[in-house]
């Protein structure tokens, strides 16, 4: 009887450790301390070869209200990554870039960006959206993580409230401000009329108020304004809406999507409103679902296409040539995300000699001053004081299906 108990006393053992080796092979989510050190001194890794690794994480948004162009941007900044560390990396400093989905959800940012932190210890995280980036900011500034975001909210501006966030290209409300300047500068007759068409979310909204304080000061009339959903596939009222106020231009912030969707009902509708949209509603991807009632409209670039002659381009066409493509396969948002991951890695490269923790970024970033980005765009300058890194724009229309820029960069101050 002893010898039995005994016995299954010692299998009872065996099954308890068993069970706590599968769950510890398992688990996913939780890393071991030596697998992922926890606040450690030195962000900086080696490669068996010796190379120095920096991890940056980043925040995608592939599947969520903003896919449609969060998908290219993030392919962007991976293609981007994939092709410095091709090169041999940074000053010979290898990027490990991490990210994932977080589908356009501020709890589900929230989740991921502490992943990021705690787990893969990154020193910088490349962003994505507004509403997630506000949100994040004041644990940002309490991590000391450099915040390079896709959302270029004029809050983030405020070094008071947001001392670690940088901000890649013109704020919406600095490219709202310069199409009022070119209405003013353009606009046949007096008194130009301007409506705003936005969707009631922390991006939608971020620019509204400034634009329309912009246009009081300059003698535009903003005389309608239309919530319009992000996902919306009519908006035939708000259309309406609009039309009764007969505007004669309109200020679109949105995504591709919902952009079309206006285009579309204005023309079934036949208004003859000037359109013209924000950076996020500018695109090849308004034109492949609007088709010709893109035509005309009139868009801000804050980064080139990909089948404009342009000395940056060349990167970019060596990267895809390495993958069997070529710039035929990617549009100007994919442009747009391969810029921002260069100019982070500007940062590190101005850290090299560092130990590469979020603070050595963060000053590394700071010391970037005129960057030359080959045309794909305007050039960069941030300081201690300034991590708006520029307020420059062009103007691009829809002629003949595909969009032609019209103008060269300016902005407000010009």
């Amino acid at each position: 009887m002893l010898n039995r108990w005994k016995k299954g006393l010692g299998m009872l053992f065996c099954l308890v450790m068993l069970l706590g080796f599968l769950v510890a092979c398992g688990s996913d989510d939780v890393a071991t301390p030596a697998e992922q050190p926890e606040g450690t001194d030195d962000p900086a890794t080696e490669t068996p070869e010796g190379e120095r690794v920096v991890k940056i994480g980043a925040l995608y948004d592939i599947t969520g209200g903003t896919g449609d162009v969060g998908t290219p941007y993030a392919e962007g900044e991976q293609a981007y990554v994939e092709y410095i560390n091709s090169k041999g990396g940074v000053d010979g400093i290898i990027i490990d870039l991490i990210g994932d989905d977080y589908a356009y959800n501020i709890t589900e940012a929230q989740r991921q960006y502490q992943a990021l932190r705690d787990r893969h210890n990154v020193s910088a995280i490349l962003g994505w959206g507004t509403a997630d980036t506000e949100a994040l900011r004041q644990q940002v500034a309490n991590d000391n993580l450099p915040f390079m975001s896709a959302s270029y909210s004029e809050n983030l501006k405020d070094l008071t409230e947001s001392p670690l966030n940088f901000i890649a290209g013109a704020t919406y409300s600095d490219q709202g401000r310069a199409i009022v300047d070119w209405i003013v500068e353009n606009h046949d007759g007096e008194n130009p009329t301007l409506a705003l068409l936005y969707n009631d979310t922390a991006f939608g909204r971020s620019p509204i108020e400034d634009i329309k304080a912009y246009a009081s000061e300059n003698g535009v009339e903003v005389v309608d304004e239309q919530v319009i959903d992000l996902s919306a596939t009519e908006a035939q009222s708000q259309m309406l809406n609009m039309e009764r106020q007969d505007p004669d231009y309109a200020i679109i912030n949105q995504t591709w999507g919902a952009t079309a969707t206006i285009l579309r009902e204005a023309q079934t509708l036949g208004i003859d409103t000037q359109f013209l949209g924000l950076n996020w509603a500018t695109g090849e991807g308004v034109i492949d679902i609007a088709g010709d009632a893109a035509e005309g409209y009139m868009g801000v670039l804050t980064h080139a296409f990909p089948y404009e002659e342009l000395e940056g381009m060349a990167e970019v066409e060596e990267y895809l040539h390495s993958k069997g493509k070529t710039l035929e396969d990617i549009n100007q948002k994919f442009i747009q995300g391969w810029v921002t991951a260069k100019i982070m890695a500007e940062g590190i490269r101005n850290a090299a000699d560092t130990e590469l923790t979020g603070e050595d970024i963060k000053v590394g970033i700071e010391s970037i001053e005129n960057l030359d980005l080959g045309g794909l765009g305007a050039p960069v300058s941030f300081s201690a004081d300034n991590h708006a890194g520029t307020s420059q724009i062009r103007l691009a229309r829809v002629e003949n299906g595909r969009w032609e820029p019209i103008t060269d960069y300016f902005g407000v101050s010009d």
